[in-house]
């Protein structure tokens, strides 16, 4: 009899230890984040041809996605900008929308990670009940009378994290949380640019309107001079046709400029989560802003684009997912248990003897094992890693979407800063075509043809000058959003002898060439949004490299 009871128990033992084993274990794959499609991630930029003496200070690569990018657009040293920015960041709704995704997405976190601990309830109530008596094996007729049972019990029930069957759909909706957080702050990112795009595209607008106005006003002295020398019998009527026409093309180009500057105006009003009525901006003409952008280093890069950190963590849910699939092929093992009171009275309800408990499910045993399912499981296994290769080939694809566009910014930067000094040679080389051109019409040398000419040359290569100062404006804002928002030191660009001061922009992380790193300036710590007052997603997490 002792042994038969040693045996049973060194069985039960053995069974419970096996359990706690495999309580610990993980089917997911071992997860690491997968290499840059092609050759690697890249040493270099392949259009980062800055010279070293305009290289800059910059700050090493150390920080990551989850860390504060600063108030970037603060380099460019423009106060409407700043309150712009500030404008849109408390007021814009779908910023808004994404910091209602990130709480939707901690929810359904913290809704996971409560299956890693027991559930307790608690009830109390009454109960009437009649018996059949066919059920008490009695005589058909026999009367039963129905009775009242008076319950106060509590239930606990807890399944086991056999497998990882529970940690790892824990995993996955913590990297699921963390998806949420990066997009966030890719919404951030993107309105933040969104905002000094249309604010610098407004300005180009209103110096172009600015051009034409002057235009306008030229060619209405024009216009006088030809009628008078029409007066006076010096010319014919073709010429003051020409420059009639040349007046109303003139003023209907301004118009043309102005119904752009309003459809601008509109769409800025919305970013700052304003109707168009509420909304007026002041003309201000654009100046040109020059800028010298270091790209630092590929693998920074890496670190930084918060939309390639999401990416990335949508990878690790699918991952942990792929283990949650494995793991229901496997036994599950639920405890659970029930205890308190039951009498017929409710006088009698709390008496020691009316105790009552229960261990275990109701129906079947404590351990439960699939043995047939028809391939729901297969199914849904193949599910999970097909998801998982899917989210791969969209983080590679993310990867080298965001080279593309660093590339791509950093080559309209170079060529928009050559474009732009054989622009303002043409500028000048046509404005004194224009001044000789009127002097020699009003000698009689030329015919007015020539001057019409010379003055289209000149309001052509002006606008294209205008044009080219929005471009560089807007590439600018361009890189920095490429390469996920500006940090640390920015080093201000001079001023030419020309134009007013035009502060310099940088936000790389990375120095290429090994360059110091600097202390942050004091507005580069966070920004405000809809979660937060400094840092919206709470504390910082390690690097995507580091997970």
């Amino acid at each position: 009899m002792q042994s038969q009871w040693m045996k049973r128990s060194l069985g039960v033992s053995g069974l419970l230890a096996t359990l706690l084993v495999v309580a610990g274990c993980s089917m997911a794959p071992t997860y690491e984040v997968p290499s840059v499609p092609g050759k690697g991630t890249p040493t270099a930029f392949k259009e980062a041809v800055l010279p070293a003496n305009e290289a800059g200070t910059w700050k090493t690569a150390e920080p990551s996605e989850a860390m504060a990018r600063g108030e970037w657009w603060k380099v460019f040293g423009d106060a409407t900008l700043d309150k712009l920015e500030d404008d849109a960041l408390s007021a814009n709704q779908n910023l808004k929308a994404a910091a209602a995704r990130v709480q939707e997405a901690r929810g359904v976190q913290r809704q996971a990670r409560a299956a890693l601990f027991p559930t307790l309830d608690a009830g109390f109530g009454p109960s009437r009940q009649k018996i059949s008596p066919a059920s008490q094996l009695l005589p058909d007729g026999t009367n039963i009378a129905p009775y009242t049972l008076w319950r106060a019990q509590a239930s606990v029930g807890y399944e086991v994290d056999l497998f990882g069957r529970v940690s790892d759909n824990v995993a996955a909706a913590r990297a699921d949380a963390e998806q949420s957080e990066a997009l966030y702050r890719s919404v951030q990112l993107a309105l933040q640019a969104d905002v000094a795009q249309n604010y610098f595209n407004l300005r180009e607008l209103d110096a172009e309107q600015a051009l034409y106005t002057q235009t306008v006003i030229l060619r209405e002295q024009a216009l006088k001079l030809v009628q008078r020398r029409f007066t006076e019998g010096d010319i014919g009527e073709l010429d003051v046709a020409r420059a009639k026409a040349e007046l109303a093309t003139a003023q209907s180009d301004a118009l043309a400029v102005a119904r752009l500057r309003a459809a601008s105006e509109h769409s800025l009003a919305i970013l700052l989560g304003k109707t168009p009525a509420e909304f007026t901006f002041a003309p201000s003409p654009l100046e040109p802003v020059t800028v010298r952008i270091p790209a630092g280093l590929p693998s920074a890069l890496l670190e930084r684009r918060p939309d390639i950190a999401a990416a990335e963590r949508a990878m690790a849910a699918a991952n942990s997912r792929i283990g949650v699939a494995k793991a229901a092929f496997f036994p599950s093992l639920s405890l659970t248990g029930s205890g308190g009171f039951e009498a017929a009275t409710l006088g009698d309800l709390f008496n020691w003897s009316s105790r009552t408990f229960l261990l275990g499910p109701v129906v079947g045993g404590l351990l439960s094992i699939p043995i047939f399912d028809g391939g729901a499981l297969s199914g849904n296994l193949s599910r999970a890693r097909a998801q998982y290769e899917e989210d791969v080939a969209k983080y590679r694809q993310q990867v080298l979407v965001a080279f593309q566009e660093v590339e791509d910014n950093l080559s309209n930067l170079r060529l928009l800063a050559q474009q732009t000094r054989a622009q303002d040679d043409a500028v000048k080389a046509s404005s004194r075509a224009a001044q000789l051109s009127r002097t020699q019409y009003q000698e009689g040398s030329i015919a007015y043809l020539d001057v019409i000419d010379a003055e289209r040359t000149v309001l052509q290569t002006r606008r294209s000058a205008v044009q080219l100062a929005g471009a560089q404006a807007v590439s600018t804002v361009n890189l920095i959003r490429a390469l996920g928002g500006g940090w640390g030191d920015l080093p201000k660009s001079t001023k030419s002898p020309d134009t007013p001061d035009t502060p310099g922009t940088s936000d790389t992380p990375a120095n290429g060439s090994g360059a110091a790193p600097v202390t942050p300036t004091a507005s580069a710590p966070g920004s405000t949004g809809p979660l937060g007052s400094i840092d919206p997603l709470g504390p910082s997490r390690a690097s995507v490299a580091a997970r």
